[in-house]
């Protein structure tokens, strides 16, 4: 059974910084698309950063994070890290930690959808005031 655990929420003022993990265990294959996405109450969730474990470097951000925040994965502990600097009053949410078992882009198209992931954590809240 696959379980992510994700950790490292909380609170912080504007500008500041946090770090979020995202442990994965009970995994079948070796290489998976890991990223987050985040949710705010009444709103669609939002894909914020991801990555494909299966080497290559590639990464892929929302338009509201990028050359903020940066994805990272540790794979000697199975785990994906969310930096997060310079924290804005709207990075506010919900943030899940989501898998699934194929490349973050399929034949040409971003597989990146909340759809397309078919694992899920519990969620981490991070608040950032003003």
């Amino acid at each position: 059974q696959v379980q992510l655990v994700e950790s490292g929420g909380g609170s912080v003022q504007a500008g500041g910084s946090l770090r979020l993990s995202c442990s994965a265990s009970g995994l079948k294959y070796n290489t998976y698309c890991m990223g987050w996405f985040r949710q705010v109450a009444g709103k669609e969730r939002e894909g914020v950063a991801f990555l494909y474990t299966g080497g290559g470097n590639s990464t892929y951000y929302g338009d509201s994070v990028k050359d903020r925040f940066e994805i990272s994965q540790d794979n000697a502990k199975n785990t994906v890290l969310l930096k997060m600097n310079s924290l804005k009053p709207e990075d506010t949410a919900a943030y899940y930690c989501a898998a699934h078992s194929f490349d973050c882009v399929i034949g040409g198209r971003a597989a990146l959808r909340e759809g397309d992931f078919s694992y899920w954590g519990q969620g981490t809240q991070v608040t950032v005031s003003s």
